[in-house]
């Protein structure tokens, strides 16, 4: 009886052993399948991680080629747009010389206001520099080349303002070289054109100047008393009048 209660406990005891292995193992049995499958989660997960690393690398290197992309088209633009504003400044630069060069060939044509012998006229710029150009030759006192110039500045502008002037120095120029008659004939038609002009007394007492040299007295005394009536305050008028007294 005794026998058996023991052997009844050894019995309970070793069922108890194997329960607790049994126990063990199914505990190490899941440890090591939480393990198993905690490191497949964190191999899935660093896997995960490095994929999306790499992807997130790639991004980054499209994202700097596309930066770098648009850096040099911004730099292509930049460029673009300074040669535009050099380009526009040039074209600018040269529609300010044409419309300067268009000013200064217009200006050539165009009338002037001009003092000549007190007088303010309006003349075409072509007049002035051929009315100059005669006038500086009877100045340098080649009086023989200043009269065709003259002659020619007159039949090429005969309605021209500077005709009065141009008559008196043409006049001068042929008194100088003794041409006295046609000197007078020049003098005469500057007092017949323009008798209130400033040279009108000096021509008045050239003519006469011309009559004297002619040997014409009473023609040149006439002509000195004509021009004491008709310019009586002038300086030519003072000079007829000595003349006048060296003639009687």
């Amino acid at each position: 009886m005794l026998f058996g209660m023991v052997a009844t406990a050894s019995m309970a005891g070793l069922f108890d052993d194997e329960e607790a292995r049994r126990a063990i193992l199914d505990l190490r049995q899941r440890v090591d399948a939480v393990r198993l499958s905690s490191e497949q989660g964190v191999s899935q997960a660093i896997e995960r991680a490095t994929e999306e690393n790499a992807s997130l690398r790639r991004s980054l290197l499209e994202l700097q080629n596309q930066i770098e992309t648009l850096r040099s088209e911004v730099s292509k633009v930049r460029g673009l747009n300074e040669q535009l504003v050099r380009d526009v400044a040039e074209l600018q630069r040269r529609q300010k010389d044409i419309a300067q060069g268009v000013d200064e060939r217009l200006r050539q044509f165009e009338p002037i206001k001009v003092i000549v012998d007190g007088r303010e006229i309006i003349a075409e710029p072509a007049e002035k520099r051929d009315y100059d150009a005669a006038l500086a030759i009877f100045r340098k006192g080649d009086f023989a080349e200043a009269q065709p110039a003259f002659v020619d500045f007159i039949k090429r502008y005969p309605k021209t303002a500077f005709g009065p002037s141009a008559l008196f120095w043409l006049g001068n120029a042929q008194y100088a070289t003794r041409d006295y008659k046609e000197a007078i004939i020049n003098f005469r038609d500057l007092i017949a054109r323009d008798p209130a002009h400033l040279r009108a007394p000096e021509a008045e007492l050239s003519i006469a100047n011309c009559l004297i040299e002619l040997k014409d007295s009473r023609g040149a005394r006439k002509t000195l008393e004509d021009l004491i009536k008709a310019y009586p305050q002038s300086e030519a008028a003072v000079t007829a009048k000595e003349r006048l007294l060296r003639l009687k």
